[in-house]
């Protein structure tokens, strides 16, 4: 099998390709080689984040202060969850770049580890997890949201495991280009999801109405299911069957480890830093008022749905950069970067525009059905999402350039940039712009947009630099 790989590498490498295809049918194929790639990974986020979202419509029938606990409890849960998918990051690239050359053996080995290293990091998560209450109520948010909070995340926490199982498969399924499997995962968890939270949190078809605690079992229940419809497609799928995906399962690599560390603890600070910043302006919004938290949770759930694509094509990017790291080719290491850019440019570009015109809607939707007195807060909603607005291209890009980044094992620069944007800039201008010159909810995201706006040009200065100069020994000089 070894042999099949590497006689399929060798006859699509750099070399063999350029007497044979001029640049533009290279261009060409790389763009259609990163749509096929970036659909399913992206619907793939998108399934966990339309999860969410349903869990949120069907909190707004509850009532808004569900949606604002909701959103604290997310809070809590997001920050923790995205430092293990920092450390699983890794796995992408690695397994990537052995298939590239053709190494199904390394593959396997990314495969092992990463499932060894998802399950030991769950444990602290759940933990942290069912102490939520009390964490929100020492960052003196008001007590009846942290205690709805704490509802949600009873049962919300213990999907962190199979979320976490299931990135090391999705990764290496990628890596090796068969990633359709997860689209096929995620287009049947989207709408079970749906009738699990209908059903559980409202109290249908005779169960008992569980309200936040039901939505979060819903979504748990649904990772489940999809952590073992992966490991069914991994084993029994019949492109992958006989490559032996889980062969000696029980055997620890502490080599593959050490670098899986190296390459993944910048990605998981990274994710801390950026995660902590979302959280960090909720707490900020927490303390304006509740009615400002509901809005802000809207508008942050429309970022999060919003980027769910980019941050499909941005995995899409960090596979193809590290499949041409694997082969040597200096060349198809920019032009995935560059055209996985303008994929993801144009079509966060739409969406944003059809976003902002329907943004009132989005809020009335997203909010149920509120009384009267709760039209302050979907006009809220509204403004906050047409602010945002000029954040979403911004963040793609930076989703996107950050993901070639990691295709060539760049990712302390990556971090320190990170903090410079979100934290030195984005915070400092949110708190000051939010409650000392009292812009409120408003000043918070117009600081959040100047932040992630300063990223993109970092990040993407970097990655062109790299690129143009010295990405394949930036890349290979860490191994």
């Amino acid at each position: 099998m070894k042999k099949k790989m590497r006689r399929t590498n060798s006859t699509s490498a750099p070399g063999h390709e350029f007497t044979e295809r001029t640049a533009g049918d290279y261009l060409a194929n790389e763009f259609f080689e990163t749509a096929k790639l970036a659909l399913p990974m992206a619907l793939a986020q998108l399934g966990q984040i339309a999860m969410m979202a349903t869990d949120l419509v069907f909190i707004g029938r509850i009532g808004v202060d569900a949606v604002a606990g909701a959103g604290l409890a997310s809070r809590i849960y997001l920050v923790v969850l995205n430092v293990g998918m920092g450390l699983l990051a890794g796995i992408a690239p690695l397994a990537a770049a052995a298939s590239g050359a053709g190494n199904l053996n390394s593959v396997r080995r990314s495969l092992r580890m990463g499932l060894w290293a998802a399950l030991m990091l769950s444990l602290p998560i759940i933990g942290i997890g069912l102490c939520g209450e009390k964490m929100l109520n020492f960052a003196g948010q008001p007590a009846e949201a942290a205690r709805l909070a704490q509802h949600y995340l009873l049962g919300l926490t213990w999907g962190a495991a199979p979320t976490l199982l299931f990135v090391p498969i999705r990764s290496c399924m990628a890596a090796m280009n068969r990633a359709a499997p997860i689209l096929w995962i995620t287009v049947t968890a989207i709408p079970v999801n749906a009738l699990l939270v209908y059903v559980l949190s409202l109290g249908k078809c005779g169960f008992p109405r569980l309200e936040l605690f039901g939505a979060g079992l819903a979504t748990t229940l649904v990772n489940c299911a999809t952590f073992l419809a992966g490991l069914l497609f991994i084993t029994m799928y019949r492109p992958l069957r006989g490559y032996c995906m889980m062969s000696h399962l029980c055997r620890f690599d502490w080599p593959l480890i050490r670098r899986l560390i190296t390459i993944g603890v910048p990605i998981s600070i990274s994710f801390l830093i950026e995660s902590g910043v979302w959280s960090a302006s909720a707490l900020l919004v927490g303390v304006i008022g509740i009615k400002s938290l509901a809005a802000h949770q809207v508008a942050f759930q429309i970022v999060v749905a919003l980027l769910s694509i980019p941050d499909g094509i941005s995995m899409a990017a960090t596979v193809r950069v590290a499949r041409a790291v694997g082969r040597k080719d200096r060349q198809g290491i920019k032009r995935a970067g560059l055209v996985a850019l303008l994929l993801g440019s144009v079509i966060v570009a739409v969406l944003t525009l059809v976003v902002v015109a329907a943004r009132f809607e989005v809020a009335k939707f997203l909010l149920g059905h509120p009384t009267d007195d709760d039209d302050a807060t979907i006009g809220l909603a509204a403004r906050l999402i047409a602010i945002a607005a000029s954040s979403f291209v911004t963040a793609g890009v930076c989703s996107i350039a950050t993901g070639g980044l990691r295709g060539m094992e760049d990712t302390r620069v990556p971090l320190l940039f990170t903090g410079i944007s979100y934290w030195t800039i984005g915070f400092s201008l949110s708190y000051m712009l939010g409650l000392k010159v009292g812009l409120n909810a408003v000043g918070v995201w117009i600081g959040l947009s100047i932040g992630t706006a300063v990223h993109a040009v970092l990040v993407v200065s970097r990655f062109y630099l790299l690129a143009s100069k010295g990405a394949l020994h930036t890349a290979t000089s860490t191994r």
